[in-house]
């Protein structure tokens, strides 16, 4: 069980604690908090794309789910997704890694173990949709609620409680990632890819990365403090602290 940045309203030096201490601290934490998940997919299309990564982090223990497999035969593979993930097709059809059917299966046994079934995604309709699919297409059991949290909605909440207005361009709402990321402090290190093209360089996308940015930012616009030791460098802003 991973210590790591476990969140407490008061001040706690998670780090210095032993498990038996972080278990007795278990029954001041307040509340549950739900799963946060991120996939990594062969391309956009939820029905003939792929998913070859998952990435998920239980808020309320810290533990941590990250597996990859290989996509199935029929899936198909964009080059815009490859130049997101930093992969070759190659690697996404590795004979040596288990099924798709099998990570998912190994995510749903993840996830029924977990208190609370609920997930928080960045547009969950996304990463739910793409595991719905998969459930249906293997005979899976679902593990999870329906119900998803949804840090695009969360973060334009604050946004507006901050600016008196949305994040909008162009007609739309602009609040990517990327933007919420910017909302809470942190720089966005990524790589960007529009339409096949990358517009801005930066890391390759991974899955339990991506769901730590993810987490990062949910405290922040949630507690206003920071999560993962890792963000500390980069000071909550004050419009969002308390």
């Amino acid at each position: 069980m991973s210590l790591e940045g476990k969140r407490d309203k008061r001040t706690v030096d998670w780090e210095a604690l032993t498990e038996k201490d972080y278990l007795a601290r278990e029954e001041d934490i307040e509340g549950l908090l739900p799963i946060v998940i991120d996939l990594e997919t062969s391309g956009l299309d939820l029905v003939k794309s792929g998913i070859w990564q998952i990435g998920a982090i239980d808020l309320n223990t810290m533990e941590e789910f990250f597996d990859e497999a290989r996509i199935d035969e029929e899936d198909e593979v964009s080059n815009g997704a490859l130049k997101v993930i930093g992969k070759a097709e190659e690697y996404l059809r590795d004979k040596d890694k288990q099924s798709q059917k099998e990570l998912i299966g190994k995510f749903m046994n993840w996830v029924e173990k977990r208190k609370i079934k609920n997930f928080i995604c960045h547009h969950p309709h996304w990463d739910v949709s793409w595991i719905m699919i998969r459930l249906k297409k293997y005979n899976l059991d679902k593990k999870f609620h329906h119900r998803s949290f949804d840090t695009h909605t969360i973060a334009q909440t604050k946004f507006y409680e901050v600016n008196n207005k949305f994040l909008i361009e162009e007609g739309r709402s602009n609040m990517g990632l990327g933007e919420v990321l910017e909302f809470c402090g942190i720089p966005e290190e990524r790589i960007k890819v529009k339409e096949g093209e990358i517009i801005k360089e930066g890391k390759p996308h991974n899955a339990l990365e991506d769901a730590k940015l993810t987490a990062e930012c949910f405290n922040r616009l949630m507690f206003g403090k920071n999560l993962f030791p890792k963000f500390n460098k980069f000071e909550v802003p004050e419009t969002l602290r308390k």
